[in-house]
């Protein structure tokens, strides 16, 4: 199958799907997002993959959901005002759909990230079974400065709630390495050591036979299901569509909507002096 926005390529058991929209730092839109499910499931079908690495493109793995203002008759990808709060838990609903094909994948899936992994990105990397990152790697949450949730609702699971919190109250980035030690990440390695170490784990992988990585990765998956992490996804999709309609979400929403994502973001971000500034670089 031809893609326009992602890569695939089989080598040696192993599928890699590289999120290909560098000159947009990976911004996960709405073809994207469909062209990683189709690439995922051209993966599983076929006998000679065991398992896939997904990883970007460029300066970053990415860094979040497309923004971008869609033309009027079309439902934007996240987070703009729509008809009703059921009209937006459906659209948010969808899009994690999406990424829990990777969850209900048969084969297990290798997160590679290196440079940003913001909002979506994390959406993305949490539902992937290992995360292997480079040290100076950085992952954050800034759409809960203005516009809402995390949709795919894993730091909790992942790192406990205090930690959850600490990215989720406060917006603040995290570098790989701390990604690793409170539990976002499966290991952070320097950033020349990446490649090898996710190419060591996927040739790992692709030395099992199938049917005993399916019932590996689905009986942990089961351990998580029983602790409710369905249950908190669903419920981070109805919150994000609650404070969709704030007031001030709604003014942050429609300035996307009506001036653009760059001065949506300057004014987002101006406060904290990171991502959009150069007074201060993510840690």
């Amino acid at each position: 199958m031809a893609y326009e926005t992602i890569l695939y390529d089989v080598k040696d058991r192993v599928a890699t799907i590289v999120l290909n929209r560098p000159e947009k730092m990976n911004a996960l839109s709405r073809k994207l997002q469909d062209e990683v499910v189709a690439a995922l499931k051209e993966g599983e079908a076929d006998p000679q993959v065991h398992c896939f690495i997904v990883k970007g493109a460029g300066r970053c793995f990415s860094a979040g959901y497309d923004l971008t203002p869609a033309p009027q008759a079309q439902q934007p990808v996240h987070g703009a005002r729509r008809r009703s709060i059921t009209d937006d838990i459906a659209g948010l609903r969808s899009t994690v759909e999406r990424w829990l094909t990777i969850w209900n994948l048969r084969k297990p899936v290798v997160a590679q990230i290196h440079g940003y992994c913001l909002a979506g990105g994390n959406d993305l990397a949490g539902v992937c079974d290992i995360t292997i990152a480079a040290e100076d790697a950085v992952f954050g949450h800034p759409q809960v400065r203005a516009t809402g949730l995390n949709m795919v609702h894993t730091e909790p699971f992942l790192m406990g709630p205090t930690r959850a919190k600490y990215m989720l109250l406060t917006g603040l980035n995290i570098s790989g390495r701390e990604a690793e030690r409170m539990g976002l990440v499966t290991k952070a390695v320097p950033k020349e050591e990446l490649e090898a170490e996710v190419q060591r784990i996927a040739e790992a992988m692709a030395k099992i036979p199938i049917p005993l990585l399916e019932v590996n990765k689905h009986a942990v998956n089961r351990a998580f299901e029983i602790m409710g992490i369905r249950q908190a996804t669903q419920a981070a999709i109805e919150f994000d569509a609650i404070a969709h309609f704030e007031d001030s979400v709604r003014d942050f929403l429609d300035m996307i909507q009506k001036e653009g994502v760059t001065k949506y973001l300057t004014k987002r971000d101006a406060p904290f002096r990171d991502y959009r500034t150069a007074e201060k670089k993510p840690r």
